[in-house]
């Protein structure tokens, strides 16, 4: 399953997040959501969900799953898998994170971001919220450092 990501994580690989801007300006170019290369990573992560191979973990408003710890293998980035249809819980990115965002029904925005890239950068914290419909979200997480507060 870990090749269906390989993608998200090569084009993630060595990204300065400090400018989220910069960063997803890059990450468009290294790989445009609405490509042929985006468009089957998507349906390749769709058929994963529909599949529930993924994001196979609580209920709706917040379906998770990690789909892998951060190792060698995936350029030191954790995997996670969200289906998102409304808030999830508020939590810190000491290293940042490089979200890839695929809508599934409706008009969904994450962080104001309709389809592809999303970049949180170091030391950002935020409370995740899908709103307008219903979308799934790969999370890439430099380091797995992730805080959730209480």
């Amino acid at each position: 399953m870990l090749e269906t990501f390989r993608p998200l994580l090569d084009a993630a690989r060595g990204l300065d997040l400090s400018d989220p801007v910069a960063a997803r300006e890059e990450l468009n170019r290294r790989l445009d959501p609405a490509s042929e290369a985006g468009l089957a990573v998507s349906a390749g992560l769709k058929a994963l969900l529909e599949a529930g191979s993924i994001a196979d973990r609580g209920e709706l408003p917040v379906k998770w799953g990690r789909v892998a710890k951060a190792s060698p293998e995936t350029d030191d980035h954790s995997i996670d898998a969200v289906h998102m249809t409304g808030a999830g819980p508020s939590h810190t990115h000491p290293a940042g994170e490089v979200n890839w965002c695929i809508p599934l029904e409706g008009e969904p925005q994450f962080e104001s971001t309709k389809n592809g890239w999303c970049v949180m950068p170091p030391g950002s914290t935020h409370v995740p919220e899908v709103t307008g419909g219903a979308m799934l979200i790969v999370y890439l997480i430099p380091t797995g450092a992730i805080e959730f507060h209480a």
